[in-house]
């Protein structure tokens, strides 16, 4: 009895080796599947930052050309009210018009604008606040969403129109509070690189007939109120369009520097697949050669 318990427990002990072998190719072969997985989503993934990079080039060159005319139309608006050396209130209800869009996917942009406008409010808490886009309004809201009086969503996704600047500034208008000074937060266009958070002044009819050139050009005073309300259409317009141009161009940056990155990322994934491959291949050539050796 005891010979054959000596003889049956090396075969035994020799079955849970093969036993324990046999196991440790198929957490392999799991770890290699796993691999191949993320590869191919990864590969998913630059497909997809390298479309919305060649959409977001196609469309920069459609809304810079959009922007200067913008520019042009805003800045000759803002020289009228230079000559006149009209300046904004400092006492009063303040209104500031944040100008941003509903979509991501383009870096910071969105974060240091509200980033700005924050800064503002801790020096004016009480102004109110009229919002364009709801990424703006997501972070705003946070910390000052009782300054919220109006919001607006749908920005950004095509080239913006006068028709729309001037449909915000009606409702603007609508809400029946008088406001003394307005400011517009936007992002300034610098390059196809570059922005910068900027505000520009949007004049009340107040502040137009206190200003002290005002009688050298020949308006009645009847039209001052028009020519305000214009004036507010004209920021607006000129802030959406600036900001959908730093939007694109944002964009076209950070998709490109998903695209590397992924690209990167492939890179290194691959060289583990291979190396994880190759590792199972040599396993399952010692199981084999170690299993012909032991039936010799």
């Amino acid at each position: 009895m005891s010979s054959l318990r000596t003889c049956v427990r090396p075969v035994v002990q020799a079955a849970k080796a093969w036993s324990y072998r046999s196991r440790a190719p198929a957490n392999t072969y799991a770890t290699l599947r796993e691999i191949e997985s993320r590869l191919k989503s990864i590969k998913n993934i630059e497909k997809i930052t390298n479309t919305m990079k060649i959409v977001a080039s196609t469309k920069l060159s459609r809304v810079q050309r959009a922007m200067f005319d913008s520019r042009a139309y805003g800045e000759t608006s803002d020289e009228i009210f230079k000559k006149a050396e009209t300046v904004p209130a400092t006492e009063g209800n303040k209104l500031i018009i944040v100008s941003s869009s509903d979509k991501g996917l383009c870096g910071g942009i969105h974060s240091q604008i509200s980033k700005a406008v924050r800064a503002k409010l801790a020096l004016e808490p009480d102004a109110d606040l009229v919002i364009l886009g709801d990424k703006a309004k997501t972070q705003l809201a946070r910390t000052y969403a009782s300054n919220i009086v109006l919001s607006f969503n749908q920005i950004g996704k095509e080239i913006p129109t006068f028709a729309e600047a001037q449909s915000i500034a009606d409702q603007i208008f609508k809400l029946g509070k008088k406001y003394d000074s307005i400011e517009i937060f936007y992002n300034r266009f610098k390059s196809g690189i570059s922005f910068e958070p900027t505000s520009v002044p949007a004049f009340t009819e107040e502040s137009l007939k206190t200003s002290p050139n005002f009688t050298a050009y020949d308006i009645e005073e009847d039209l001052a109120q028009d020519l305000t309300e214009f004036a507010l259409a004209n920021a607006i317009f000129w802030a959406l369009a600036e900001g959908h141009a730093c939007e694109q161009s944002a964009r076209r940056s950070a998709m490109d520097n998903a695209s590397k990155n992924a690209g990167d990322m492939i890179g290194r994934y691959s060289i583990l697949y291979n190396r994880t491959r190759q590792a199972v291949i040599t396993n399952e050539l010692v199981d084999i050669i170690t299993g012909a050796s032991s039936l010799q």
